[in-house]
């Protein structure tokens, strides 16, 4: 493909692209195939021979698109969201035009420069502490193994990084039993061991209970063990619980334990004032993350992290080889220091074109919308009869299940709400997920697309409900 045909099948592209948003409502969010229904579709074998592009686009259009789940669709209510926006997608054409490799200063200058700048700009937006410093990983899965790892070499004076394990490391790590499954997956591959992930009790709003942690550590140092890292959140998967940050840190302080907080969802929201609450107690921690692709519509992948102590992060990750050795080492921030991967993507562009695009005012103003929708939901699942509210809601995800007053059994109310939900979802006007409170199925409805308005959350609730009330009456006689 030379630059001409290039240059006109990009402009096909970006017609095709700018009509998808416009016209992404037309789509079910979820596509109607089984597995194995796209795949059959694709021939066994690679082409021996070149293809047309006019060929690829329409196998596309016609093969790939249907078989899509829609994450900027206007009824797509379920997880967390998955953001983009139309700077972003502008800025990522940019980024995959130039196509750097950003490990290294030298690699590109203005990639590093850049990412140390908006991550700056981030931790003033958020209304964190001046001395945390951060860096742009992949997931907040990654950050938060970053934390750990980091723990785990600043406790042993780097020496696991040098001799490995030995029988003499029984190092604890703990979280709430509303923490994200990534925790449970990050110990297992930093060597701590899943037995040795501690889940400290909830209260009654889903929240980590302190003295159940302080608890849970002096049990702990008793029995010879050596507590590492408390991994703390700011709006859990589950509920949006907040966990108390504060009272967790001086625990930490007090046992020197890592405090590393998981705001990957919610912590976007510390950009409006009236919602700083919630990490009242982050300059105790000694790092923090949240992710700018799921609430601050930049594309995926955009993991903000910020840590206080930057040497223990880039002693744990160093690498000098003599091929990545620079006459400017001493003088700029190689990020390829700072996580696991060598290689990086530039990630800050996205960043940059979005903050600029909509101004922080602008970005207050679609979080600050989106919570009020979380609002609205709440009063309307309060005051609707056959539904109940089963979690408190502090910003836009609303957790509730319809529980009909004939139905004794949690069984049953179990079995209808899941009920419920699969056929939602397979209509394709909206899309929720599922979760687990207090052993009950609870349905998850969180509104925060890009461009999702009242008037879309006000349609997604009517067929939720309207849903749900027929299958009740249904399966209930």
């Amino acid at each position: 493909m030379n630059t001409n045909e290039f240059r006109k099948h990009a402009h096909e592209l970006a017609d095709w692209m700018a009509d998808y948003l416009d016209n992404i409502g037309d789509y079910p969010v979820i596509p109607p195939v089984r597995p194995g229904d796209i795949k059959k579709q694709l021939p066994e074998a690679a082409p021996e021979n070149p293809e047309s592009f006019a060929s690829i686009f329409r196998d596309f259009r016609e093969v790939i698109v249907p078989g899509m789940t829609h994450w900027q669709h206007p009824g797509f209510f379920a997880y967390f969201p998955a953001n983009n926006s139309e700077p972003s997608i502008l800025a990522e054409m940019l980024t995959a035009t130039l196509g750097a490799q950003c490990m290294l200063w030298l690699t590109s200058p203005a990639a590093e420069e850049l990412e140390e700048r908006m991550m700056e700009w981030l931790r003033e937006m958020l209304g964190l502490p001046a001395d945390f410093t951060g860096v742009i990983q992949d997931t907040a899965s990654s950050s938060t193994l970053v934390a750990i790892l980091t723990a785990r070499e600043r406790r042993t004076g780097f020496e696991i990084n040098r001799r490995g394990f030995a029988q003499s490391d029984r190092f604890r790590v703990y979280t709430s039993s509303q923490g994200h499954s990534s925790v449970d997956k990050d110990v297992k591959i930093a060597g701590i061991g899943i037995e040795n992930l501690v889940k400290v009790e909830v209260d009654a709003l889903f929240a980590m209970v302190p003295s159940s942690l302080e608890e849970a550590i002096q049990q702990d140092i008793n029995d010879g063990f050596v507590p590492l890292c408390v991994v703390s959140t700011i709006g859990t998967t589950s509920s949006t619980a907040i966990d108390p940050v504060e009272e967790i840190g001086m625990i930490c302080r007090k046992y020197n334990i890592w405090h590393h907080i998981d705001a990957s969802y919610a912590g976007s929201a510390l950009i409006l004032p009236e919602m700083r609450w919630m990490s009242d107690g982050v300059e105790l921690a000694d790092s923090f993350v949240f992710n700018p692709h799921k609430w601050l519509f930049t594309n995926f992948d955009c993991s903000a992290y910020f840590v206080k102590d930057k040497q223990s992060l880039t002693n744990t990750f160093s690498i000098l080889p003599e091929y990545l050795k620079t006459p400017e080492d001493k003088r700029v921030n190689n990020y390829r220091d700072w996580g696991i991967p060598l290689g990086r993507r530039f990630r800050a562009l996205k960043l940059w074109f979005v903050i600029r695009t909509y101004g922080i005012r602008g970005l207050q103003e679609k979080i600050r919308s989106h919570i009020q929708f979380g609002q609205w939901l709440k009063e309307e699942v309060q005051n609707a009869q056959g539904v109940e509210l089963m979690a408190p809601v502090p910003l836009n995800l609303v957790c509730f299940r319809f529980s009909p007053c004939s139905m004794t059994s949690e069984n049953e109310v179990d079995t209808i709400n899941s009920n419920i939900l699969e056929s939602l979802n397979k209509r394709g006007e909206v899309f929720l997920t599922q979760t687990r409170l207090n052993g009950k199925i609870v349905l998850r409805f969180v509104a925060g697309q890009t461009h999702t308005t009242f008037e879309d959350v006000q349609k997604g609730w009517n067929l939720v409900y309207d849903a749900g009330m027929s299958i009740c009456k249904d399966q209930l006689g």
